[in-house]
C-alpha cells in the first residue's frame, strides 16, 4: 500500500482544518503515512459523495461517512446518507472509524482517540478552540462576530479565501506551528483584516434584511454576493433575545438556507439537522443548512419554517418567557 495519504475534510471550516491536522499527524506517527493530498469537500457534493471513489489510503474528517475511508471521524447527526451506509459503518467497526453525534466538534472526537499518539499541547489548544467555534461556545456574541483571538483570526480568514490551496497551507502550517504563529503569518493576517472590514459592512446589510417574528424567530434574506462576509451569528448581534434564526443567503456559488438556535439562550433546541435532512441538507441539533435552487428558495424557507414551528409546539414556559422578555 502506498504511504501517501489523502485527507478529505469539510472546508471552509475551522473544525475540519483542525481535524485534518490531527489525523494527518496521527497517521504519520502510527502508520508512517505522509500527507500527500488535502481535499476540501462541502455539502454541495452530497448527492455524488457515496458513489465517489476516494484516493487511497483515504481519511475523511468532519464530513459524511464514506465506505472507502480507512480513517473516518465525524459528529454530525446526518452523516449517514442512507441506511446502507450506516450498516456498512456498523459492520466494519474498525479501530479507525470514530463517530460521536454528541461531541461539540469532530476535532474532539479525533483527539479523544489519538491523543496518546500525538501528545503536543498545542494540539490540545486547537481542539479547545474547535469545540468553542463549532459548538458555538463563545463567551459572547460580540466575540463570535468580532473576536480577534488567533483561532478566530484563522476562522474569519476563510471568508476571504475558501480555496483548496489556502486549505492546504493551513493544514501544513498548523501541523508544525501554534495557532498564534499561524494567525500572525502574512497569509492569514491579510485575509483576516480584509474579512474583518467586510464583516462590519455585512452586519449593516444584514440589519436591513432581517426581521424578528413574534415567536422569537429571526427571518432574513441576504445577497451574499454583494457582501461575502456575513457572520452566522449576525442575527443575535441584532436581536439578542431571539430564539432561532433562519434565512436565505444568495452568493456566486449558489443559494443556501441556513438556520441556527441562539447559543446564548438556554432551552432545548428542536433537531434542526434532522429537519433540514428532509430537504436534502443536514447539520447538528442546533445548526443546519441546505443548498437550494434560487427559484425555490423562498418556498423552501417557508416550508422549513413551518416544520420548525411545528417541532417547537407546544412551546415550553421557558421559551414563552424568553420571547416576551419576562
Amino acid at each position: 500500500m502506498a504511504n501517501g495519504q489523502t485527507v478529505y475534510l469539510h472546508f471552509p471550516c475551522f473544525d475540519g482544518v483542525i481535524s485534518a491536522v490531527l489525523v494527518s499527524e496521527y497517521l504519520k506517527q502510527k502508520r508512517g503515512w505522509d500527507l500527500e493530498n488535502v481535499v476540501p469537500v462541502g455539502y454541495a457534493e452530497r448527492e455524488t459523495w457515496a458513489s465517489r471513489s476516494l484516493e487511497k489510503p483515504a481519511a475523511v474528517v468532519d464530513f459524511l461517512y464514506h465506505p472507502d475511508a480507512e480513517f473516518w471521524a465525524d459528529h454530525h447527526q446526518t452523516t449517514f446518507l442512507n441506511q446502507g451506509l450506516k450498516h456498512n459503518f456498523e459492520k466494519r467497526k474498525t479501530v479507525q472509524l470514530f463517530y460521536d453525534p454528541t461531541a461539540l466538534s469532530c476535532a474532539s472526537v479525533v483527539w479523544r482517540n489519538t491523543h496518546q499518539t500525538i501528545r503536543h499541547q498545542r494540539f490540545r489548544e486547537m481542539v479547545d478552540w474547535a469545540n468553542r467555534i463549532d459548538g458555538a461556545r463563545y463567551e459572547s456574541v460580540e466575540q463570535a462576530v468580532l473576536g480577534d483571538a488567533p483561532a478566530l483570526r484563522i476562522n474569519f480568514s476563510f471568508m476571504r479565501d475558501p480555496s483548496p490551496l489556502y486549505c492546504r497551507y493551513l493544514v501544513d502550517s498548523l501541523r508544525t506551528k501554534s495557532l498564534a504563529d499561524v494567525a500572525a503569518s502574512r497569509e492569514v493576517d491579510e485575509r483576516y483584516q480584509s474579512a474583518r472590514k467586510e464583516l462590519r459592512i455585512g452586519q449593516k446589510q444584514f440589519r436591513k434584511s432581517a426581521r424578528l417574528e413574534r415567536d422569537g424567530i429571526v427571518v432574513f434574506h441576504v445577497d451574499h454576493s454583494a457582501s461575502p462576509s456575513i457572520s452566522r451569528y449576525a442575527p443575535y448581534l441584532e436581536f439578542p433575545k431571539a430564539l432561532y434564526s433562519i434565512g436565505i443567503l444568495n452568493s456566486d456559488d449558489g443559494t443556501k438556507i441556513t438556520a441556527m438556535r441562539n447559543p446564548w439562550r438556554h432551552f432545548r433546541s428542536v433537531p434542526l439537522g434532522q429537519i433540514f435532512r428532509n430537504y436534502g441538507g443536514g447539520g447538528h441539533q442546533r445548526v443546519a443548512s441546505v443548498l437550494v435552487n434560487s427559484r425555490d428558495a423562498e418556498r423552501t424557507l417557508q416550508s422549513i419554517l413551518t416544520d420548525l414551528r411545528r417541532a417547537r409546539s407546544p412551546k415550553t414556559s421557558l421559551e414563552k418567557d424568553m420571547v416576551t422578555g419576562d
